[in-house]
């Protein structure tokens, strides 16, 4: 087997989760996603298209009705972007990997943003890229900063891509639109690509004009290089539905198309028929979803903070509370001995990046806000305040 594999760490957040899953007692809050199912209209869509024998093979790049709801929708919300910039992939992370898979030969210069979600420094270095991570570094009160001087001294001629997640997994932290145009000016004369993940765009509490985070689609021309992930999974609530799509440059997308033969072929028909009703009625779900992550946030947050010691700030995008239990420095171990001795189930920081050794993340998105208050009780308990 070739090295990259035998030498790539197993998901720390799965080890934690492998250790309590099962068990009825342990109130879980280690992965990304809701506890609430998918809208009842999104899944009938996907039931109609069954009934209809839509089980055959589809596009590569996706079903043409969905691509142009995806443009129409992305274009809403941005800059106007056309069909012919659009490839639907079987998840979010099938479309990294297929972007990374895109960009980046063995030996490449790689430049990542972190803390991050581990797949997106993983899938580099499966490729056998060099990589090379810029911090995020905490501030007083748990709040996590980018030194834009820093990462941009990071990025030169010899950086074939930089990958970058706002709002982020785990901290919450976001790009603003400065900084963005800042980091696109100084990758166009690098002849950097960019590889923006950006899928938690419209889970964002701040008030702005198209209810999103600030994106690299409200700046970049078409053909920069310029790649941005987005996913159903975590604005229209189906994670399981494996269902996500890329924007690019229009003179990748054919190219693209033949890297998504060879790794799934295409997505599945039914499942694209529930992304056109999830798009179509995406003013009725997300904005309902949004709201409830808040008042989520605004449940939970508060109470951690309340907690002698504990440093958490209040995240501007996600669906994450990422803090830090003072006496314990071990983010596995400290994991680990909550879900065995208090039956709490989060995500080790260090899952996301050693620079977040001490950290631990929690998911807020629960339907019912009184788990997050009982979770908050057995942590409590736990550390015998």
């Amino acid at each position: 087997m070739r090295h990259a594999l035998l030498n790539l760490e197993e998901s720390r957040i799965r080890e934690v989760a492998n250790a309590g899953m099962g068990r009825s007692d342990v109130l879980a809050f280690w992965f990304g996603e809701s506890d609430e199912g998918t809208p009842d209209v999104v899944r009938q869509a996907a039931i109609d298209s069954l009934q209809r024998g839509e089980t055959f093979y589809a596009h590569n790049l996706g079903l043409p009705e969905l691509r142009a709801e995806v443009a129409a929708y992305t274009s809403r919300l941005h800059r106007p972007v056309g069909a012919d910039r659009i490839a639907i992939t079987s998840g979010g992370v099938n479309a990294l990997m297929l972007a990374v898979q895109a960009l980046v030969d063995a030996g490449d210069e790689v430049v990542a943003v972190t803390p991050v979600w581990p797949n997106l420094t993983a899938q580099p270095l499966i490729m056998g890229a060099d990589l090379r991570c810029v911090s995020l570094r905490p501030q007083p009160g748990g709040a996590w900063a980018l030194d834009m001087a820093e990462l941009l001294a990071a990025i030169t001629p010899a950086t074939k891509l930089l990958v970058v997640n706002a709002p982020n997994n785990p901290t919450g932290w976001t790009l603003t639109a400065q900084e963005q145009q800042g980091i696109l000016a100084h990758c166009r004369t690098t002849g950097t690509w960019i590889l923006a993940d950006e899928v938690y765009e419209r889970l964002y509490y701040e008030p702005t004009a198209n209810g999103c985070a600030p994106s690299f689609l409200d700046l970049a021309e078409p053909e920069d290089r310029l790649v941005v992930v987005h996913s159903f999974s975590k604005s229209f609530l189906m994670t399981g539905w494996r269902l996500g799509w890329l924007v690019m440059p229009p003179s990748m997308t054919h190219h693209m198309g033949k890297l998504v033969e060879f790794n799934t072929s295409c997505a599945s028909v039914f499942t694209q028929r529930a992304g056109i009703a999830a798009l179509q009625h995406a003013d009725a779900i997300t904005p309902r979803v949004v709201a409830h992550l808040k008042q989520c946030r605004d449940t939970l947050v508060p109470l951690l903070q309340a907690l002698p010691g504990v440093e958490v700030a209040s995240a501007r995008g996600g669906m994450y509370a990422f803090f830090r239990l003072p006496g314990h420095g071990d983010s596995l171990a400290t994991a680990k001995r909550l879900v065995a001795e208090a039956g709490l189930g989060l995500a080790p920081g260090n899952a996301f990046g050693e620079e977040a050794q001490g950290w631990l993340r929690w998911c807020f998105a629960s339907k019912d806000p009184q788990r997050l208050v009982q979770g908050v009780e057995r942590l409590k308990n736990w550390l015998g305040l």
